[in-house]
């Protein structure tokens, strides 16, 4: 006959601590089979529109680039989303949570440049690289910028000068309409380094909440209306508010004409207004012609039924960034590994190849001079294809202090 095993609190303990110990070897091999990626973006906000794009351009891209595995070197890609709803605050923290709490290797985002300025200090506490899409202004890369920045989002200079590429011709004025913070006044700043020949006679900053531009729109045309030659207000806009309003002030009546970069499609529909309409812009899904972008029209439009917009494609771009860097790698995600890797790295994207720059990390890419035309099948401006501006023709300066 069996005696029966006395199971003492001492012995409930050791057992406890055995199964602890068993435990920590298996959750660390889980661990080291996984890459936690932590998408950090305005999934709510007012640049929701944006960010919910990105989102899904950066799934598409993973799913692309790892050929439907979500795989890499035998990891698991693990994506962590995170909403910062455009505080630089929150996002601030999100980020020291994520590589901190959540064991993060590497993160993405945001879309407000202001809430990148406020997460770049972050990334060198903790060590880790933060790859920045789709955020723009200049100085997230320049003289705000660390080691562990990189950025596959265009920044305010690419899209300055290639913006002043259909604008800087001789006995031409030029007046700016932009958002009164990091994006806007990094934007102009650019814009007017690039300009060679015209004159920038104006700048007009106004509220990101702002939804009456009427006062705006009178200084412009005050500064503008009395000017010889061609006269235009440059826009430089994101997220809410529909700063064309400023054409009900009868801007033909002076012969002032509006150009603008490109934006996402419902956004676009404002262009419809704009037949000529000249501008450069970072993505539209009809121009670029190349395998990456091929795939993400065909299967966005599958998913969707619609063709992928602005920020998806910004998105994917900065997936397959991350996929490339650890393809390159083998899977280790060591800060000074993927540096390394990433500085001078290519890599193919739906809008062609991009190049991170050694100096600062930021992505060169070709940008697109554009015209609108107006098509009845399409609900807003179509931007057709002047022409393609090649990163080697763009002469965008380093800012940082590397």
């Amino acid at each position: 006959m069996s005696t029966p095993v006395q199971f003492t609190r001492r012995s409930a303990f050791a057992v406890a601590a055995l199964a602890a110990a068993c435990a920590l070897p298996l959750a660390a091999q889980a661990q080291g089979k996984e890459v936690r990626i932590a998408h950090i973006y305005s999934k709510t906000g007012p640049l929701e529109a944006y960010g919910k794009q990105t989102a899904t351009g950066f799934m598409m891209g993973l799913e692309y680039a790892t050929g439907g595995t979500m795989t890499v070197a035998g990891k698991k890609l693990v994506v962590l989303e995170k909403d910062d709803q455009g505080k630089p605050d929150l996002g601030k923290n999100l980020l020291a949570q994520a590589y901190g709490d959540d064991k993060a290797d590497i993160a993405v985002g945001p879309t407000s440049s202001g809430v990148a300025l406020a997460m770049l200090p972050v990334a060198e506490e903790y060590k880790k690289v933060l790859l920045v899409e789709p955020a723009v202004a200049d100085s997230i890369t320049g003289d705000k910028w660390n080691k562990y920045i990189f950025r596959t989002g265009r920044n305010s200079s690419q899209d300055a000068i290639s913006n002043a590429v259909a604008l800087d011709k001789p006995g031409v004025s030029i007046a700016t309409l932009a958002q009164d913070y990091a994006f806007g006044r990094d934007g102009v700043k650019a814009f007017k380094e690039a300009i060679k020949t015209a004159k920038v006679v104006h700048e007009e900053y106004l509220p990101t909440t702002t939804t009456d531009f009427t006062a705006g729109a009178q200084r412009l045309i005050d500064a503008l209306k009395d000017k010889p030659g061609r006269k235009v207000i440059w826009v430089i806009w994101a997220g809410a508010g529909n700063p064309f309003k400023i054409a009900d002030l009868d801007l033909k009546r002076y012969n002032i004409e509006i150009a603008t970069g490109g934006n996402i499609l419902p956004a676009m529909t404002a262009y419809k207004q704009f037949p000529g309409m000249e501008g450069a812009t970072y993505y539209y899904f009809a121009i670029p012609k190349n395998p990456v972008n091929e795939w993400l029209v065909a299967n966005h439009y599958k998913q969707f039924k619609a063709p992928p917009d602005f920020f998806t494609a910004g998105g994917m771009s900065a997936a397959i960034a991350v996929v490339e860097a650890l393809k390159k790698t083998n899977g280790d995600t060591s800060a000074n590994k993927l540096i390394s890797t990433m500085e001078g790295m290519s890599f193919e994207t739906p809008k062609g190849k991009m190049t991170f720059r050694k100096d600062d990390h930021q992505a060169m890419q070709s940008m697109y001079h554009f015209k609108i035309k107006v098509d009845p099948a399409f609900a807003w401006g179509v931007p057709e294809l002047v022409s393609e501006i090649k990163p080697e023709q763009m002469n965008v300066p380093i800012r940082n202090k590397r």
